[in-house]
């Protein structure tokens, strides 16, 4: 029996640079605050995983910055999607994908506004049928209601199954497999022991997509 049509995608690392976005934002908004090398270094450390609103309270509590916590969670947010990429390749792909009658979307961890913000900034947002992020439900990947999230904003049902996409080996790979998907890796972070192999293991998301574009 065939596989269906439906492929999820994780955000950062996987469809966008958030590393380098991450590095450009920061620089940007502590030059524009005048804020001190320690309190960079503090929310390069912070925000290294992920980023949300409470981190600049947290900031602002520590450095005594006269700022309000959500004006600075603004900057931030805005200050990354300007400088968030996602290659002209992948955009292509993705294009040559919705071509081939498959349903796209994206399951990613992360604050809604800052995720959505790097979806529209990137042309991704136009790209996908739906996105399930883990603001949304207070829940993290590889929670198994993020994946079904993402299926009901598809309009699709995992019971079809489907294939997940992503950089991350327990929350994409894992949480994929636990959602009856079929998985393929983007090598780079450690493997956990006795986590099942993926399906497929590629070096960079263009190696993915030429993969799903030969799926019947």
């Amino acid at each position: 029996m065939p596989v269906s049509r439906t492929v999820f995608f994780d955000l950062d690392g996987t469809l966008a640079d958030r590393q380098a976005a991450l590095s450009d934002a920061v620089t940007g908004l502590c030059r524009a605050n005048a804020l001190t090398s320690d309190a960079e270094q503090w929310l390069r450390t912070e925000l290294a995983e992920r980023a949300n609103a409470a981190d600049f309270t947290r900031l602002r509590d520590a450095f005594g910055l006269e700022t309000p916590a959500a004006d600075l969670w603004q900057e931030y947010v805005d200050r990354v999607a300007a400088a968030v990429t996602c290659r002209p390749e992948v955009l292509e792909g993705l294009a040559r994908l919705r071509a081939a009658a498959w349903t796209i979307g994206v399951i990613t961890n992360g604050a809604g506004d800052i995720q959505r913000a790097k979806l529209a900034a990137t042309g991704l947002a136009d790209l996908v049928d739906g996105v399930a992020v883990s603001g949304d439900l207070e829940i993290r990947k590889p929670d198994l209601r993020l994946f079904e999230l993402a299926a009901t904003r598809c309009g699709v049902s995992l019971a079809d199954g489907g294939w997940m996409v992503g950089d991350n080996p327990a929350g994409d790979i894992g949480g994929g497999r636990q959602a009856g998907l079929r998985t393929i890796w983007l090598r780079g972070r450690p493997w956990p022991d006795g986590l099942p192999a993926a399906h497929h293991v590629v070096e960079d998301v263009t190696d993915a997509l030429a993969i799903l574009l030969t799926k019947e």
